[in-house]
């Protein structure tokens, strides 16, 4: 049995940030607020330091593709922090669209992200570094929670200079579930990059009246009516029939191309309504209900849906199709129409926060195409794995069988993830950013939207990624301490021959985590 994680899906778009005043002011106070304990966070800091972690840290330009509003803020922590308190002035409202009801008026925080040409945020390296004793003695007791289960690992790094300040059978690998996905994420932003959008495309083979729509693997291809950002096959379907009528056709043979794709197209588990079967082409997710998050009832054959919807569209403007079948493109087809995906970037983004298991499979795929390796389930885990050890990255006794973290025979350390981590806050490496701030942040998104609610000292400051399976638990992400320190961590338990209580032990994680925000620990 599978325990699922919960997914709230949030629709991404390319947006730059530009900073709004100096982020001092921000950084000062909450560094002050949270040196008295216990803390309590404002709304205003609440949401300057859910907005501040993640992105740029030691750097300087950055634009994040993800659910930014114009200030800056995400919008998604702002309806949270809106709805949080009854004071201020500032009425949100719905303007997002990601609260159920408008929240109630409060007050606004200050943009404190830096944007194209803006000032440098020097998050990671404020305040002092922990103490590797001090720090063990508050993480330890709280590793040992009986709640965890028998097996526990864990690694805290210092992202400013890289240092590993504390670990517990740090390089041990044990099942990581979906911090599988930090890995992908990284992988997939370094090769094919960030810049990347999958095309699904309508060819039409010479000489013939043959129509092949050519999926490409974009996992975020919908027929819905409001696209979102993704690439839309009603889109699709308009440019195709406006191609046709312009050659004089109105009658045609349709065809689906599937081939990019390699291998088994259902996951190793088996049917799972995390997981639809892994096609090169499919739209929402080949789900069967019109839910766009998490699980539920999947076709079995999802490109073939895929190609009867888009027969219906062609109806409806005009062109009248055959009973769609298999086929391949050739080289000499003719370009039709085509609609491209957000970029891998923001892909990365929707994956981590949602723990969007298509999307996963469908970027170690493209790892996989991009490195030379069979676009399946073994191939696109042995190119991340290729991926990882180009970028120096530590993978002794580290194994990957899939991109999403579904498969029990994934083993990771938590050496490893915090290595992703780190290198990911890498001044150096802006390309990678992505994965800090598509990281479900505590108390307001994703994953960890309905965690952390009751102790508002973490709410906002920690951001991780999530990990659940029947015995296994996990998480993995960033933290600001008490003194202001940016700090990447990996805790990683199971105990499969006895599982503990999925509550009760992401209720352990969550208070290691907390305890880790409010340790100054020297």
């Amino acid at each position: 049995m599978i325990v699922p994680e919960v997914r709230v899906w949030r629709a991404a778009r390319p947006h730059v940030v530009r900073v709004a005043g100096s982020v001092k002011p921000h950084v000062a106070r909450i560094t002050q607020a949270v040196r008295s304990r216990p803390v309590k966070l404002t709304t205003p800091l609440l949401t300057a330091v859910a907005a501040t972690v993640g992105l740029a840290l030691a750097a300087g330009s950055v634009a994040a593709a993800g659910p930014w509003d114009s200030s800056g803020q995400r919008t998604a922590e702002r309806d949270r922090a809106a709805s949080r308190t009854g004071e201020g002035g500032t009425d949100h409202g719905l303007a997002s669209g990601t609260s159920g009801k408008a929240p109630l008026p409060a007050p606004s925080a200050a943009g404190v992200l830096t944007g194209l040409g803006g000032p440098t945020v020097t998050t990671a390296s404020s305040g002092l570094v922990p103490a590797p004793k001090a720090l063990a003695s508050v993480l330890g007791p709280l590793l040992k929670d009986p709640a965890l289960g028998a097996k526990r690992t864990a690694a805290v790094v210092d992202l400013a200079t890289g240092k590993v300040l504390y670990g517990m059978d740090a390089g041990a690998a044990q099942t990581p579930a979906s911090t599988t996905k930090i890995a992908t994420a990284v992988a997939a932003l370094s090769a094919p990059g960030g810049d990347r959008r999958i095309t699904t495309r309508a060819v039409l083979e010479p000489d013939t009246r043959e129509v092949v729509l050519v999926g490409a693997g974009d996992p975020t291809l919908t027929a819905r009516e409001d696209a979102k950002g993704s690439a839309s096959l009603r889109t699709l379907a308009d440019g195709t029939a406006s191609a046709l009528k312009a050659r004089g056709m109105s009658r045609v043979t349709l065809s689906y191309d599937t081939s990019l794709y390699a291998g088994a197209a259902v996951h190793p588990i088996g049917a799972n309504p995390n997981l639809a079967p892994v096609s090169a082409l499919m739209v929402d997710e080949a789900r069967t209900n019109d839910s766009d998050s998490g699980p539920a009832a999947r076709s079995e054959h999802p490109a073939a849906d895929a190609a009867r919807k888009f027969a219906e569209l062609l109806k409806d403007k005009g062109i009248t199709t055959t009973s769609p079948g298999p086929s391949k493109a050739t080289g000499r087809s003719q370009p039709l129409a085509s609609v491209s995906s957000p970029p891998v970037s923001a892909l990365v983004e929707r994956m981590l926060t949602n723990s969007d298991n298509d999307i996963a499979e469908a970027l170690a795929r493209q790892v996989a195409l991009a490195t030379g390796e069979q676009a399946s389930f073994q191939g696109g885990a042995k190119a991340i794995g290729t991926q990882l050890r180009k970028l120096g990255l530590p993978l002794t006794g580290v194994k990957f069988a899939d991109g999403s973290g579904l498969d029990r025979a994934d083993k990771l350390t938590a050496g490893l993830l915090t290595g992703l981590l780190a290198m990911a806050g890498d001044p150096s490496r802006p390309e990678l950013r992505t994965v800090l701030t598509g990281l479900p942040i505590a108390g307001f998104t994703g994953t960890l939207s309905d965690r952390y609610t009751a102790d508002a000292s973490a709410t906002g400051v920690v951001r991780a990624k999530t990990g659940t399976l029947t015995g296994v638990n996990t998480l993995a992400g960033t933290v600001v301490d008490a003194d202001g320190r940016l700090l990447a961590f990996a805790f990683l338990t199971s105990d499969e021959a006895s599982p503990p209580e999925p509550e009760a032990a992401q209720a352990a994680l969550d208070r290691t985590a907390t305890a880790l925000a409010a340790c100054g620990c020297r």
